[in-house]
C-alpha cells in the first residue's frame, strides 16, 4: 500500500478544509487508516482514525467535535473533514496505516503505524 495525502492549504481561523489520502493496493479494503499532524518545532501527533469497514471511529480530544474522519473502500480514500479551524491545527498532516492490520481497537500511537503519507501542509491564519 502506498499513500497519497492531498487537500492541504492556507485558511482562516473559522474556515473549513478537507484533506484526501489516496490509496493504491487491494489491501486498502482491509485496514484501519489514520490520520496525524505535525507542527514546527513540535512532536508527531495522532489526530484521527477509522476502522477498515469505516464504521467506526475515534478522534484526538482537541479535535472532537470538529474532524470528521472517514473511509471510502470505493474510491480507496480516507478523508478528514475539518471544521472551525483553529490556528493551533497548523501543521503537516499525515495519514498512515499499518500492515498487517491490527486487530482490535484503533490505535493511536506513532509506533502503531508502518506506512506513511508524504503529507499535507495546512496552515491557519488567526
Amino acid at each position: 500500500v502506498q499513500l497519497q495525502a492531498s487537500g492541504g492549504g492556507l485558511v482562516q481561523a473559522g474556515d473549513s478544509l478537507r484533506l484526501s489520502c489516496a490509496a493504491s493496493g487491494r489491501e486498502f479494503v482491509n485496514i484501519n487508516m489514520a490520520w496525524f499532524r505535525q507542527g514546527t518545532g513540535m512532536e508527531r501527533e495522532f489526530v484521527a482514525a477509522v476502522t477498515y469497514s469505516g464504521a467506526s471511529t475515534i478522534y484526538a480530544d482537541s479535535v472532537k467535535g470538529r474532524f470528521t474522519i472517514s473511509k471510502s473502500n470505493a474510491k480507496r480514500t480516507v478523508s478528514l473533514q475539518m471544521n472551525s479551524l483553529k490556528s493551533e491545527d497548523t501543521a503537516v498532516y499525515y495519514c498512515a496505516t499499518r500492515l498487517p492490520r491490527v486487530v482490535g481497537a484503533l490505535r493511536t500511537g506513532i509506533s502503531d503505524y508502518n506506512i506513511w503519507g508524504q503529507g499535507t501542509q495546512v496552515t491557519v491564519s488567526s
